[in-house]
């Protein structure tokens, strides 16, 4: 069978994942409080199990990915994502739901460093800025389109069918992927190489070589551990700060739940257009103006925090968390682009980005609970506000690798002015 080529594949792939995980973790919030009836200790306690779980493996899936192959990785992991819903829908325990947690865990520690690299690697560097963006906005279409698909499922038939459904499909898109996805750009380590756990260990020190060589890379992992520490707080508690703070207006008999739906497919609509925008940005994709509008963003992204925070009504309090959405999801593909331009080593890029994925994993898991633990004393609005304070450090890092001009130091000798197209 001919295999699809990268672009076209990597399209789909991020049309179909969008459209797995939107659409079932919509329909999973519903069924985890109305027919398996958790209580919010137990919902933190699954996010945490899932963060926990991507800490662990983060490094040791993104070594194999460059040591045996990215695609294999990729499989592997969609498939354990499919396998995961599987199991919450036919089996509505908590004791099952913790299981499937984990595994859903190491099914993205599976795809977060391999799948970027596998792109990179088909395409090159310098062409995988603009098909990052690309690829976000055909996530949007769909997620949308995973919303509409699971709803309707889940009005028609039942919750537990909605879920399992969407199990299926993940596991239908790993396995199509065996036959139809490419590796090219990948040189696999050979076979004498790779015996044994040395080898893996091997690549998993010259990650580390390689980001305590470059002072960016290091930067990087620091941006995105501060980053981490920002968006768990509002993970958790949005909906909450919505009804008890903002307050939600009766429509009729209509639901709390139905004006969540409301608020994402505004929100996706929004990123579609800005990526749209964003695409006719970036088309150069040099690391200067990268840098630079990744900091522009991550300030529009404090100040959107602020005004949810602060927000006393429905309007103000939705556009600070549309702004925030908005910027969160466009500062997605600049920084994989950014970073995949920062990695000089093609070998352990997929490890490197996996280190970029656990450092998320830890601000996440260690400052997520001192935030929330803060908003259970203060109030969720200080909460919120505390989530804006802890993007500082990450502007001040921003403004420090711009020093550089966005560019690993032994590149960034060679641009002592920007050019043109960097401006």
């Amino acid at each position: 069978m001919r295999r699809v080529g990268p672009v076209a594949w990597f399209l789909v792939t991020e049309g179909a994942l969008s459209a797995l995980l939107a659409g079932t973790f919509t329909v999973v919030g519903v069924y985890y409080v109305s027919e398996v009836g958790l209580d919010p200790l137990q919902l933190v306690l699954i996010g945490t199990v899932m963060e926990v779980t991507a800490f662990v493996f983060e490094i040791p899936t993104g070594v194999v990915a460059d040591t045996y192959s990215r695609r294999a990785s990729l499989i592997v992991g969609w498939a354990l994502h499919g396998a995961t819903f599987v199991v919450i829908g036919l089996f509505p325990s908590y004791e099952a739901i913790l299981v499937a947690s984990a595994l859903s865990g190491v099914a993205f520690t599976f795809e977060s460093g391999a799948y970027e690299a596998w792109i990179t690697d088909e395409v090159g560097a310098e062409r995988v800025g603009p098909i990052f963006v690309r690829g976000a906005r055909v996530s949007y279409v769909g997620a949308l389109a995973g919303i509409g698909a699971c709803v309707a499922i889940a009005a028609w038939l039942d919750l537990r069918t909605a879920i399992v459904v969407g199990g299926l499909f993940g596991v239908a898109l790993a396995v199509a992927s065996v036959f139809l996805m490419p590796e090219t750009g990948f040189r696999r380590t050979p076979p004498e190489e790779r015996e044994g756990w040395g080898a893996v260990l091997g690549t998993a020190a010259s990650g580390f070589r390689l980001v305590r060589a470059q002072r960016l890379l290091l930067l990087m992992l620091a941006i995105t551990f501060f980053a981490g520490m920002s968006t768990e707080a509002l993970d958790r508690l949005w909906q909450a700060h919505f009804l008890r703070d903002i307050g939600l207006p009766r429509l009729g008999e209509l639901d709390p739940i139905w004006w969540f739906a409301v608020f994402r497919v505004g929100e996706l609509l929004l990123g579609l257009v800005g990526t749209t925008f964003l695409l006719r940005r970036i088309q150069s994709g040099r690391a200067p103006r990268l840098a630079r509008t990744l900091l522009v963003l991550t300030v529009a992204q404090g100040v959107a925090i602020v005004v949810f925070g602060v927000a006393g009504g429905l309007l103000v309090g939705l556009l600070g968390f549309w702004l925030y959405n908005l910027t969160r999801q466009l500062t997605q593909p600049l920084f994989m682009t950014w970073l995949n331009q920062s990695i000089t080593d093609s070998s352990v890029r997929a490890t490197v980005i996996s280190m970029s994925g656990q450092a998320d994993a830890i601000g996440q898991a260690g400052g997520g609970p001192l935030i929330g633990a803060l908003g259970n004393v203060l109030g969720i609005r200080a909460a919120m506000l505390a989530s804006a304070a802890v993007l500082t450090p990450a502007l001040a890092l921003y403004a420090r690798a711009l020093r550089h001009h966005g560019r690993p130091p032994e590149l960034a000798g060679l641009a002592v002015a920007p050019s043109a197209t960097d401006r």
